[in-house]
């Protein structure tokens, strides 16, 4: 799938004792750990910026639901163009029972893919009719937690994009051919 990955994953048996510990607290907290945070494991900071995504994912999830998570998630990595984000979401939308190549939005889900693909494709022009939309449904702090949001999944695609990081073994069915 892809091309090379530019960067390995890390080797559990020689990274430093933290590199080590990161990895047994994300194993035991989700159960496995991703090919994106088996590289991002060369820097644990690195990791624990890009693990910001869950509780900024918490914070729009009583705002949008687990589905709006996923489609908005799923507009901002197509948008970007991100092989590995967008089969994630790709399955996350099939787990959630929707046909990640056409279901039907509800009126706030399409404002949700408006918004996630203006903002990963033309950030500083989103339409004020948008803008409007979105400020007659959410408040200010779920506004901004949504771009903090969006920000943080742009930075997982650029992640993953540029260092070609791998799809993992069990989402190669979900590839958009």
């Amino acid at each position: 799938m892809g091309k090379m990955s530019q960067i390995s994953q890390f080797d559990y048996d020689t990274a430093p004792p933290e590199a080590r510990a990161a990895f047994d607290a994300e194993a035991k907290l989700r159960g496995s750990v991703t090919n994106m945070k088996r590289t991002l494991l060369h820097s644990v900071p690195a990791l624990k910026a890009y693990l910001e995504w869950y509780s900024l994912r918490d914070a729009i999830r009583p705002i949008i639901g687990d589905r709006g998570v996923v489609i908005f998630a799923h507009a901002i990595s197509t948008e970007n163009d991100c092989l590995l984000c967008s089969t994630f979401f790709r399955k996350a939308l099939a787990d959630l029972g929707l046909s990640p190549d056409g279901f039907t939005p509800t009126k706030d889900e399409e404002q949700l893919i408006a918004f996630g693909r203006a903002i990963a494709s033309r950030p500083t022009a989103i339409e004020p009719v948008l803008w409007t939309r979105l400020k007659a449904r959410y408040t200010e702090p779920e506004i901004v937690n949504l771009v903090a949001f969006a920000g943080l999944m742009i930075a997982t695609n650029t992640f993953n994009s540029v260092i070609d990081v791998a799809v993992d073994d069990h989402l190669h069915s979900y590839v958009k051919t």
